[in-house]
């Protein structure tokens, strides 16, 4: 009797699981669809100024790759580099500047922001002081992108037309992340998916959606906006940088689009698991504003919709019943097939799709050590610096 009972209970639980997936499929802005690249694009009679701006701290790895493309940018109007070295020990600076001098095209700056004070994270101080370098030349446009993110060469004017043509004042493009390695085969596909699957591509774009995200690799910002929201002091504790300044900047009443790119691609690899789970786990309990509750439902969450339809299928095949076996693997197929398009867009194999459940739970236990380093005092981390907990943070104002 109790065994039946328990199988019954495990029976809806699945069922619950492929409502969960059935809804995901079609009611959640279709986030699994990966084809919200740039919108229709004009190029203007008169192409706008625009400041680059690059953070790095110890990024000398990954220069080569990433600083000449965007030197070599073919723009049609006034374009300028500025590159913050901060506080890197590889020469990551002196690198930037013979790079600059070997390869020529657009002009470089290289400046250092000194420490970060209380109540800044190092990026954003590093972003602000970039911002404050560029403003002196009254750019239209600031380009806000990673050092180690590569660019095409039409990549700034294809931004820049994307933005004026849509009347967008935050056009952010989602880099295509390195997939080389056998880890990065398995997790990092998923990793765009979750972050499309949070914040649905198609809603961040649509008038009126409250929606908001930015992929802090490669974003294009109105000037004059960033100054109306108050990028970056208004954000300057996130740890999650560019979903706060989309939100920032949707606050302010701006609009913001995001999209997968085709032709702007992370250099930086991840080659073990363990740089990976880094990756994630630096920010993931941030994601959840390090709020116990939050945590427990994300677990719960997360093993309902992807761990629950793999064990229904074994359960019932070890005589728990067909339906919750039929009723699993319908939950696991549809899971599959969500999953199909970012595996293409990523040139990878179609077998990875049904181990998203494995995946998935390495990203449980990702997000599950994300808070246990945090009640453990260590915080975020970026570049070698330890942020404290957001409520030790001083708010200066």
């Amino acid at each position: 009797m109790g065994q039946t009972a328990a199988v019954s209970a495990f029976l809806w639980i699945t069922v619950v699981s492929l409502a969960a997936w059935c809804w995901l499929l079609l009611g959640q802005g279709f986030f699994w669809r990966t084809d919200v690249r740039l919108p229709p694009r004009r190029e203007p009679a008169q192409w706008p100024s625009v400041c680059v701006v690059v953070p790095a701290r110890d990024e000398a790895a990954v220069l080569p790759a990433s600083l000449p493309s965007l030197l070599a940018q073919d723009y049609p109007g006034r374009a300028e580099i500025f590159l913050v070295d901060d506080g890197s020990t590889d020469g990551t600076g002196e690198l930037a500047r013979e790079l600059s001098r070997r390869h020529g095209g657009l002009p470089l700056t290289v400046g250092s922001p000194g420490e970060p004070p209380a109540g800044w994270t190092g990026k954003l101080w590093a972003v602000r002081h970039g911002i404050a370098s560029a403003r002196a030349r009254e750019p239209a446009y600031l380009l806000l992108t990673d050092a180690d993110i590569a660019h095409a060469p039409d990549s700034l004017r294809r931004l820049v037309a994307a933005a004026g043509t849509g009347g967008f004042d935050l056009v952010s493009q989602m880099a295509r992340l390195r997939v080389a390695s056998p880890w990065e085969r398995l997790v990092v596909p998923a990793f765009v998916y979750f972050f499309a699957q949070l914040y649905p591509f198609r809603r961040i774009g649509r008038p009126g959606s409250r929606t908001a995200a930015a992929a802090g690799g490669c974003v294009l910002l109105r000037a004059d906006m960033a100054e109306k929201a108050r990028v970056p002091e208004a954000i300057r504790h996130a740890v999650i940088d560019d979903v706060a300044l989309a939100r920032a900047v949707k606050d302010a009443g701006g609009r913001v689009w995001l999209g997968l790119a085709d032709r702007v691609d992370s250099v930086r690899p991840y080659p073990r698991l363990r740089d990976l789970w880094r990756m994630v786990s630096r920010s993931a309990y941030a994601q959840l504003r390090h709020h116990p509750l939050l945590l427990l439902g994300t677990v719960a969450g997360l093993a309902l919709v992807y761990l629950v339809p793999p064990a229904a299928v074994a359960v019932g095949a070890a005589g728990g019943g067909t339906a919750t076996a039929l009723v699993g693997a319908a939950a696991w197929a549809v899971m599959t097939g969500t999953y199909l398009p970012m595996l293409r867009y990523y040139r990878q194999p179609p077998w990875l799709a049904p181990l998203l459940p494995l995946t998935a739970s390495l990203y449980l236990l990702m997000t599950v050590d994300s808070a246990v380093q945090h009640y453990r005092g260590r915080g975020a981390a970026w570049k070698g610096r330890t942020y404290a907990r957001p409520d030790a943070v001083p708010d200066e104002g």
